[in-house]
């Protein structure tokens, strides 16, 4: 719940609440704060069992987590079911960059991969001006 609280912050925090409240109803102060999120955890554990009752069996295994867009997505993503982690393997992204860079430029595929390996595997991405030399107009910022 905590986690990205640091020591120092904790320590802050110790030292404002005895300031604020002081030693003597301090105490008195941390359980009632303590009752009060049992309470909440309590009220919304019921509420995520009820509405699982109401639910049915047929949603039995529902997660309200999964309800998170990031943690539906990622348990999509893991399913083994649509193959993507074979997919995912078998992509050489150096590989393919390389052969779309060979295809641009018109270069043969076999006399383009021993120079990408001698290159250690780089393709220059670089875009080179053209030397056509049609001029682009100047940009009017007042224009837009």
């Amino acid at each position: 719940m905590f986690n990205d609280i640091g020591p120092l912050e904790l320590v802050t925090l110790i030292v404002l609440a005895v300031l604020v409240f002081g030693p003597d109803k301090l105490p008195k102060v941390i359980q009632d704060v303590t009752r009060t999120i049992r309470k909440i955890r309590e009220f919304s554990e019921s509420a995520k069992r009820d509405i699982r009752d109401e639910l049915g069996p047929e949603f039995k295994d529902f997660e309200f987590e999964d309800l998170n867009p990031k943690t539906f997505i990622r348990k999509q993503l893991d399913n083994d079911d649509l193959g993507l982690k074979e997919i995912r393997s078998g992509f050489d992204f150096k590989k393919e960059m390389a052969e779309v860079s060979d295809v641009v430029h018109g270069r043969d595929g076999e006399s383009s991969s021993g120079a990408a390996d001698s290159s250690g595997g780089r393709v220059d991405m670089v875009k080179k001006p053209e030397s056509g030399g049609v001029e682009r107009p100047p940009f009017d910022a007042d224009a837009t």
